[in-house]
This record gives structure tokens, C-alpha cells and sequence, in this order.
């Protein structure tokens, strides 16, 4: 019975405890819809259950064949669908690929002899490997990688991708998201077990990347999976755990290293040159002193062979001279002065300041003065001598 029956929750039907007239009911819908479709009052009586067919009522043969127009109208509309910009609409003809349509309004057969599906081909479209949605959820089976100097590595990244070929992603692999994942950890384990443990770890992060990129390219191109990498970006890269402490001491001793490495490199930069300015002075100083050397033999060898030309003139006199200049330099420190007195007289006037002065400048023909008092002795002096001697005669008379 009906919820809308208007018999519902009478006293009389609450008595009866059997089961509702099935055929009562259906009675009545046949004409309800008979009231509906214009044929009111036929479907009141007894055999109301044969109003319904088309044999038995008027206007049951216009009743169905609209219903089959609807039914027909609305499957002919089930085949029209919008694609909406950056999708591809795949359709499919008993499940086998026909074409490929482009954003827009766009009907096909509905099904079941055709059947769409929509593909977005400008998402774009990430694998994590080695983690899920956080670095700290860790898929250790997928991040530990073994380097080519036998270390271990836990190495987690992500793989971004786009659609190239719609057709190859949905069509030619069963599974693309998942090749996907398996592809990019292939690649990945390939490029870290061909480099060494601190290359992965340190100065070669790019261009690990850079390599696995191009080699899931690819792998991806040799497979046909429509998968075109658009980035990778290398999320952690660390030891393992267990190792971690031990790894972070080596990773000291290394910085260590490097550290006394660049204090001597420092200080040999500044010794070295230093070194080299001063042995370069040494040999600029070596050279002069050898070309002093070479000039003052080269003087002496000249002046030598000068003497020796005017010694073969006058051997005499060029004999004297060399004695008198050798008594001058051995005795040009003392404050003694030496007279000739085979001039002859007896009382000679000494120019005392003079000589000291003459004693204490270097040679500069000093026979010649010393000789002078003896040869050119002033007159006056020997006057104004022998007036002074004459008076202190006087003087001493009683």
C-alpha cells in the first residue's frame, strides 16, 4: 500500500492483520495513469487490470510509444559531454579506441556502442619515491641506494610529469602512474650506483638530477607511456640512521681537513713570496756586488797598467811617488808629522792647523806641502825669528 493511500491508517484496515490487495493497487495505478492521459472513467471497473494494455484501452498504443520516444530521447542525449580546457575526450567504440576530441560541446553513440573518457593533459602530475605526502613517512624499501663506492645512501625525491600522448598513457600500458614510480626509482638507482658517496651527498645534487631526468625521459619515450618528466627535485639525501653519528664525525674529520688545508695554503702564500722577494734581492744584491767587483778589478788593472807606463817613463821618480803615497795611507790615521830637515835650516815655519787638517782628509798630494817649507820659506818669518831672538838676548844682559 501506498504511503499517500488515503485508506492508510483507517480503523477498519488496522482490524484486518492480512496483507494488502495486491491487485487493488494495481488497479488503482492503472487509473491514475489512465486519469492522466485522458482516459478518465475507464479503468474504474472490475477488469481495470486490462486498462493498462494497449489491446485493452484506448490510447495504450500512444501511451507506450511516447514513453519509447522519451526513453529514445534521452539515450540519444546520454552521447553529449563538454570537454573543458586542457582535457582530451578519448572515444571509444565497443571499447576499442576511435578518436580524439578537442575542449568543447562534443556528442557521441551513446552507450552501449560508444563511450568517452575524459583526460586532463595539462595537470601536472607527481610520483614521490622514498616517501609519501612527508619527508619523515619513509618508504625505506624505495629511498636506500647503494653508491658505487659500497656506501648507503637514503635518498628521497619527487618526479614531476605531464601528458604528452593521452592516447599512449591510457592505451598502450596498463598501469602508467605506476610505471611511472618504478621508471623514476630505476633511473634513480642507476645514477647514484655510478658516482661516489660524497659526489651524491654534496657537489653533484644537480647534476644527478639533471642525468635522472634524461634517462626517465628516456625510458619513458622507449616505452610508450605518453609521460613527459617536467622536473625532479631531490627532497633529502643522508645516511642512513644507523650510521648517522659515525657519518657526521667523518663529515667533521673532512671538514677538519679541509680546514688546516686552507690555513696552509694561507701561510704559504705568504711565505713563498716573501721567500722569493728575498732571495731575489739576495741575487740582485750578488749582481751588483759581482759587477762592483768586475769594475773596481777592471779600475785597478787600468790604473795598474797607467803606473806601469809612466814607471817605464821615470822608474825614479814614479818609485817616490809610490812610496810617499804608501807612507800617506799607512799613516794618515796618526797625529804625527815628519819634517825633512835637508833643507837646511833649522827653524821652520809649521803650519800646525793646516797639517792637521791635510792629516785628516784623504791623499791629495801631500809630498808637495810637506816639501814646501823646506824649499819656499817665507823671508818675513826668518825675520820676525831672529828679531825675537835677538830680544830676549837684550833682556837677559845686566
Amino acid at each position: 500500500m501506498a504511503w499517500n493511500d488515503p485508506q492508510w491508517g483507517n480503523k477498519d484496515n488496522r482490524k484486518n492483520s492480512g496483507p494488502p490487495d495486491l491487485d487493488e493497487l494495481w488497479r488503482r495505478v492503472n487509473q491514475r495513469l489512465n486519469s492522466l492521459f485522458g482516459n478518465k472513467g475507464r479503468g474504474g471497473g472490475s477488469d481495470g487490470g486490462e486498462g493498462f494494455s494497449p489491446e485493452g484501452l484506448p490510447g495504450g498504443g500512444n501511451l507506450v510509444g511516447l514513453l519509447i520516444g522519451a526513453l529514445a530521447l534521452v539515450w540519444v542525449a546520454s552521447g553529449f559531454y563538454i570537454v573543458d580546457t586542457g582535457q582530451r575526450g578519448m572515444v571509444l567504440r565497443f571499447g576499442q579506441y576511435v578518436e580524439t576530441t578537442e575542449p568543447g560541446p562534443r556528442w557521441h553513440l551513446p552507450w552501449p556502442i560508444e563511450s568517452r573518457e575524459i583526460v586532463n593533459v595539462d595537470q601536472v602530475r607527481t610520483v614521490e619515491i622514498g616517501y609519501r605526502n612527508n619527508v619523515k613517512s619513509k618508504v625505506l624499501k624505495e629511498s636506500l641506494m647503494l653508491t658505487d663506492d659500497e656506501n648507503i645512501i637514503d635518498l628521497q625525491f619527487a618526479v614531476q610529469y605531464i601528458l604528452k600522448d593521452p592516447v599512449e598513457f591510457l592505451f598502450v600500458n596498463r598501469s602508467p602512474e605506476d610505471s611511472a614510480l618504478q621508471i623514476a626509482e630505476t633511473a634513480m638507482r642507476e645514477i647514484v650506483g655510478k658516482n661516489k658517496m660524497d659526489f651524491v651527498l654534496y657537489e653533484g645534487r644537480a647534476e644527478i638530477a639533471a642525468r635522472a631526468k634524461q634517462l626517465m625521459q628516456d625510458i619513458h619515450d622507449r616505452h610508450k607511456t605518453g609521460i613527459s618528466i617536467s622536473q625532479v627535485t631531490l627532497q633529502n639525501i643522508q645516511p642512513p640512521e644507523q650510521v648517522q653519528a659515525a657519518f657526521d664525525d667523518a663529515v667533521k674529520a673532512g671538514q677538519d681537513r679541509e680546514r688546516l688545508k686552507n690555513e696552509a695554503e694561507a701561510y704559504s702564500n705568504d711565505v713563498v713570496p716573501r721567500a722569493r722577494g728575498l732571495a731575489s734581492r739576495l741575487k740582485e744584491e750578488a749582481e751588483g756586488y759581482k759587477l762592483s767587483v768586475i769594475a773596481n778589478a777592471e779600475g785597478e788593472a787600468s790604473r795598474f797598467s797607467q803606473i806601469f807606463a809612466e814607471y817605464q817613463k821615470a822608474p825614479q821618480v814614479t818609485r817616490q811617488r809610490l812610496y810617499l803615497d804608501t807612507m800617506q795611507t799607512v799613516m794618515n790615521n796618526t797625529s804625527k808629522i815628519l819634517v825633512d830637515q835637508k833643507g837646511g835650516n833649522s827653524l821652520l815655519y809649521l803650519p800646525l792647523d793646516k797639517l792637521q787638517q791635510i792629516v785628516g782628509q784623504p791623499y791629495s798630494g801631500a809630498p808637495e806641502v810637506l816639501a814646501q817649507p823646506a824649499t819656499t820659506a817665507p823671508s818675513s818669518a826668518d825675520t820676525r825669528s831672529r828679531d825675537a831672538f835677538r830680544s830676549r838676548d837684550r833682556e837677559a844682559r845686566p
